[in-house]
């Protein structure tokens, strides 16, 4: 099973906020240097975890993103079902369908597979991704040498 980049980058804004104190805010802009990933598809993820209800922005001077309360209790299983949508390990129709589409085995058993993955992160809320040793590598992701 292989995630999306769009999954992997809004996981990671996800754990990087999760690990910010109450009041204390970041900005997309901070997440993505963070992570060393672009700005724009970091911006893409975080406007869907913000439509998600799992993060939310607060605008102005002092803005920025926070964690919500919700996206905190979070199970990673089904927030990766929702992020990577209902995308099949394989793809079987398309400009050069596989003949055995209609009869095939093998696409049930990597859907199974697939639910199986999904359901073994159920287990995990964002707030467990971020407990010790993760937790403090993010805090310390972006911070300038001293």
């Amino acid at each position: 099973m292989r995630l999306t980049r769009y999954t992997d980058l809004a996981l990671r804004a996800v754990m990087r906020l999760a690990v910010m104190d109450g009041d204390q805010l970041l900005t997309t802009r901070q997440i993505a240097d963070s992570m060393k990933v672009p700005y724009t598809h970091m911006a893409k993820a975080v406007a869907e975890l913000q439509h998600l209800g799992v993060i939310e922005a607060r605008r102005g001077r002092n803005g920025g993103l926070s964690l919500t309360e919700a996206g905190r209790n979070t199970e990673v299983g089904q927030l990766i079902r929702t992020l990577e949508g209902d995308r099949e390990v394989v793809v079987c129709e398309g400009d050069t369908p596989c003949p055995l589409a209609g009869s095939c085995r093998l696409r049930r058993a990597l859907r199974q597979a697939q639910e199986a993955f999904y359901a073994s992160l159920d287990d995990l809320t964002v707030a467990d991704l971020v407990k010790s040793p993760t937790g403090p590598v993010l805090l310390a992701l972006g911070r300038s040498p001293t």
